[in-house]
C-alpha cells in the first residue's frame, strides 16, 4: 500500500523593507531545511527573498515613501495595496501568515485577513514600539496576532505586562554579526592609537540627515577649537553619499567618507568613540564596544507629538536594552553643538562616563544570548509550531 504523502504546507510572508526583507529570507531558508519540498512560499518580499524562492506581489520600493506630503498624496495606492494584498492572503488560505515589520502596512493586512478567515495563524516578526509609544496596541494585537517574536530581550515582558499576545524573544540579527563588528588584534590596536577615530552616524534618511548634518558639523569644529585631536570618518550608503558630500562640505572639519556596509564594518572595528543619530545604530555601537553621544532632532510638529507619545525614560535602543541610561542623548533643545562637544571630549578620554559605557557593554553578549540557535532558527521553530494543525 502506498504511503499518503504529506501535504504542502503553504505560507505566506509579507516584509517591505529591506531590513524585513533578510529577515525574512533568512526565515525562509530555514524553513525550507526544515520542510524540504513541502513548503510552498507566497507574498510580498525584496531581492533577498527572491533569491530563496518568493515571487513578490508588488515590488517593495512602490512603498519606499518618505515624507508626510508625500503619503497623502500616495495614500489611495497604499490602501489598494493594502486591500488587494490582503485578499490575495485569504485566497491562498496558507497555514500561516508572517508579517514582518512595517506594521503601518503589514498590520492593516493582518487585520483585514483576520476578519476575513479567523481560521489563518498570524505570526508577527519584529515587535512594533509598544514599549516605546502607543502601548495600547500590544492589547489590540490580541484580535488579529497569533504569536510575535521579538528582536529584543525585554519584549516578551513587555507584552505580558500591556496584556497582548505571547511574544517569545527570538534574537536580533546582530547577534549574529558579531565578528565583522569587533576588532581583530591589529584593529585594536589602531581603536587604541593616536589620533583617535571618531565615527559620525548622522542617519540613514534624507530627513534624518538634513535635521543633524550641520548640528554635527559645527559640535565636530568646536570639539577640533578646543585643542581635541581626532580623525574622523562618516560611514553612509550609496544612494546617500551625494547628499552627505554636499552637507559636509559647509564642516570646519573634514571627515573622511566610507560608504557601503563592509567599509562601515571596518571603520567600526577601529572607532573609539562615535557621535550618533538615536536609532538601532546606537546598539550596532554598543555590540562593537564604542561609546558614544547620540542626538536627535525632529522639525517642531513631530517633537510635540512624540514629547506627549514617548513612554520610556530613554529613546536609545542600546540604554533600554542594558536597562540602564548609559549613553548621553541629546534630544531637540539639548541637542546643541557647545553640548555635543563637551560630551563627545569625555567620550573620547578615558573618564568615568566612558569607563561606564564600555563595563555596560560587555553585558550585551549574555543580555541578548539565544543559546546555541540562531534567531531565523528559533523564529522557524514558532511558525512551524503555530502553522495550522490537521491541514488536508
Amino acid at each position: 500500500m502506498m504511503q499518503a504523502r504529506e501535504p504542502i504546507r503553504r505560507i505566506f510572508l509579507i516584509a517591505t523593507e529591506e531590513s524585513g526583507d533578510r529577515l525574512g529570507s533568512a526565515l525562509m531558508k530555514v524553513l525550507r531545511q526544515r520542510l524540504g519540498d513541502g513548503v510552498q512560499f507566497e507574498g510580498v518580499g525584496g531581492r533577498t527573498m527572491a533569491r530563496e524562492g518568493l515571487e513578490t506581489l508588488f515590488p517593495i520600493e512602490e512603498l519606499s515613501i518618505v515624507g508626510f506630503a508625500a503619503v497623502l498624496q500616495q495614500l489611495p495606492k497604499i490602501l489598494r495595496l493594502i486591500r488587494e494584498t490582503a485578499d490575495a492572503v485569504t485566497e491562498a488560505a496558507p497555514d500561516a501568515l508572517v508579517i514582518i515589520d512595517s506594521p503601518d502596512f503589514t498590520h492593516r493586512v493582518a487585520r483585514r485577513v483576520r476578519a476575513k478567515n479567523p481560521d489563518i495563524p498570524v505570526i508577527d516578526y519584529v515587535s512594533p514600539s509598544v514599549w516605546a509609544w502607543r502601548p495600547g496596541r500590544a492589547r489590540a494585537m490580541l484580535g488579529y496576532v497569533d504569536h510575535v517574536l521579538g528582536l529584543l530581550p525585554f519584549e516578551p515582558e513587555e507584552y505580558r505586562k500591556l496584556k497582548g499576545p505571547p511574544c517569545s524573544y527570538v534574537g536580533h540579527p546582530l547577534i549574529e554579526q558579531l565578528s565583522s563588528l569587533r576588532p581583530d588584534a591589529t584593529e585594536q590596536k589602531r581603536r587604541d592609537g593616536d589620533p583617535p577615530v571618531l565615527l559620525v552616524l548622522p542617519g540613514s534618511r534624507r530627513s534624518e540627515i538634513r535635521h543633524h548634518l550641520d548640528l554635527f558639523g559645527a559640535a565636530l569644529g568646536q570639539l577640533q577649537a578646543a585643542g581635541v585631536a581626532f580623525k574622523l570618518i562618516l560611514p553612509t550608503m550609496s544612494h546617500l553619499e551625494a547628499t552627505v558630500r554636499a552637507g559636509v562640505a559647509r564642516w570646519p572639519v573634514k571627515p573622511e567618507i566610507v560608504v557601503g556596509e563592509t567599509e562601515k564594518r571596518a571603520a567600526f572595528r577601529i572607532a573609539r568613540a562615535a557621535l550618533a543619530k538615536s536609532g538601532t545604530v546606537t546598539l550596532e555601537l554598543a555590540l562593537s564596544g564604542i561609546p558614544m553621544v547620540t542626538a536627535y532632532r525632529v522639525g517642531a510638529m513631530e517633537a510635540f507629538i512624540l514629547r506627549r507619545a514617548i513612554q520610556v525614560s530613554s529613546v536609545i535602543l542600546a540604554n533600554l536594552v542594558i536597562g540602564k541610561d548609559v549613553i548621553p542623548e541629546f534630544l531637540q533643545e539639548d541637542c546643541t553643538p557647545e553640548k555635543l562637544a563637551g560630551a563627545l571630549s569625555e567620550v573620547l578620554k578615558e573618564t568615568p562616563m566612558r569607563r561606564q559605557q564600555v563595563e555596560a557593554f560587555a553585558q550585551l553578549d549574555s543580555i541578548m544570548s539565544t543559546g546555541n540557535k540562531s534567531p531565523s532558527v528559533l523564529a522557524a521553530d514558532i511558525v512551524l509550531a503555530t502553522m495550522r494543525k490537521g491541514r488536508r
